[in-house]
């Protein structure tokens, strides 16, 4: 019988992805190994590959669609001596590993513009699911993602038609019926009692407080352009709004001196020329932060309700800005690891980060972060704690000012490090405790190389 194709879980916390590509098209054959799509996850874009032999016989999502649930169908492969009859007996509504939604009960009379049904609280009322069939009976195909968005807006699908594969009703579709107004079936108003709600999903999250932005950009005439939010960046709003609104968190300065660090640098940086090892003052200060972590084990820990989490490996995400948005990836061992090697893993790291290339186990799963906008020319920030993890670094840029060393006043390069700390997770004197084994790393970076 038909293979269905279910739109894969590429990472342990992803819900859905956008379906970028499709590298074949209805009728082609498939081989076990071949790329048949590549999907956008939240940080990446990866590659599908084939786990069936056969023939591509319906592609059900299209390419370009958006917030495809895992394990929905997004295409449906003929076996060996399958004939296109065969799809007919294939149901590629939902996903599987899902509760499927109850239809909505239709109501006994649908109201019009012209006899409005009697008013019913707004609020009260949740959309009702969009119909599975349409008022002759004929079934209704549409992408999960038009469904969603149908039921969102109150539209009734028999009333849409469909540009996508075979008919199929897509995001474009419901896009153009809600900017003409087809469709609509006033839901707010219907008498019939609402539909039990499907199984919760988690809440979104809240808007940002005060005005919208937009509404008052076009009350006031400001003109302005629209820059469609990325995967990544949903991502990144979303979990540092998390991070915020149920991280407690208290910030750690320190300032350390740099003249050491930078001239050992040069140093090594003269040495290994002829190899093409070129350190950056980030690599050394990533070493310094997961030596530290070594020296302060306390510091290397994440928040559970059951049990504070102590980690054995010193695992360091390096926080990287990307056109889409930020994102960190890995240095893991950090603490094992030479400078010459932690200096060739982030040029490798930050660039694929940059292209969208990064596997997930090479962006997920840090222990700790650092952020440095120092080449920037900020003095000193706060960063976001980046959960699960309970701390994150955040360097400035390192600067010459005057200081008082043996009494007397002398010009040095410092640079302002500054800790955000879990509270749940590290007390104020391992924070403390940390810093100071940096700093002291930082202004004797020989005490690295033993």
């Amino acid at each position: 019988m038909p293979i269905k194709i279910l739109m894969p879980a590429l990472s342990p916390t992803m819900t859905e992805g956008n379906l970028a590509t499709w590298h074949k098209k209805e009728g082609d054959a498939v081989e076990i190994g071949d790329v048949i799509a590549e999907i956008e996850t939240d940080k990446a874009t990866m590659e599908v590959e084939a786990v069936d032999e056969g023939v591509l016989g319906r592609i059900v999502v299209p390419e370009g669609a958006e917030e495809v649930p895992v394990n929905a169908v997004i295409a449906v492969m003929l076996e060996e001596g399958e004939d296109a009859s065969a799809l007919d007996a294939v149901d590629v509504d939902g996903a599987p590993a899902a509760p499927a939604e109850a239809p909505a009960p239709e109501p006994a009379e649908t109201p019009t513009a012209q006899t409005p049904a009697a008013p019913q609280p707004v609020a009260a009322a949740p959309a009702p699911a969009p119909a599975t069939k349409s008022a002759d009976g004929a079934r209704i195909f549409a992408s999960p993602l038009a469904r969603r968005m149908a039921g969102q807006e109150g539209l009734d699908l028999g009333q849409i038609a469909g540009t996508g594969p075979h008919g199929r009703i897509v995001k474009s579709d419901i896009e153009a019926a809600i900017a003409s107004g087809t469709g609509k079936t006033l839901a707010a108003e219907v008498v019939a009692p609402a539909p039990a709600p499907a199984a919760a999903k988690p809440a979104p999250a809240p808007a940002a407080a005060g005005p919208d932005a937009k509404a008052l950009a076009d009350a006031y005439g400001i003109p302005y352009t629209e820059v469609k939010n990325s995967g990544v960046r949903k991502v990144v709003a979303r979990r540092l709004t998390e991070s915020k609104q149920t991280v407690p968190h208290f910030y750690l300065t320190v300032a350390c001196e740099l003249d050491a660090l930078l001239a050992l640098r040069k140093d090594l940086n003269a040495k290994g020329e002829a190899s093409g090892v070129k350190l950056s003052v980030n690599d050394l200060i990533i070493k310094a932060a997961a030596l530290a972590l070594r020296r302060v084990p306390a510091a290397n820990a994440s928040w559970t309700d059951e049990a504070i989490l102590m980690y054995d490996r010193v695992d360091v995400s390096v926080a990287v800005a990307t056109d889409g948005g930020l994102i960190t990836p890995i240095v893991k061992d950090a603490d094992r690891k030479g400078l010459g090697t932690i200096s060739s893993e982030m040029k490798d790291l930050a660039g694929r980060a940059r292209e969208g290339k990064l596997k997930p186990e090479e962006f997920q799963g840090g222990t700790f972060s650092i952020s440095n906008l120092g080449m920037y020319g900020i003095k000193e920030f706060a960063a976001i704690i980046n959960p699960p993890q309970g701390c994150i670094l955040a360097i400035g840029a390192g600067a010459q000012q005057p200081v008082v060393k043996d009494g007397a006043v002398a010009i040095a390069t410092m640079m302002n490090a500054t800790l955000s700390v879990d509270h749940r997770v590290v007390d104020g004197a391992v924070g403390a405790e940390y810093l100071a084994a940096f700093k002291t790393l930082i202004e004797d970076p020989i005490s690295m190389m033993l």
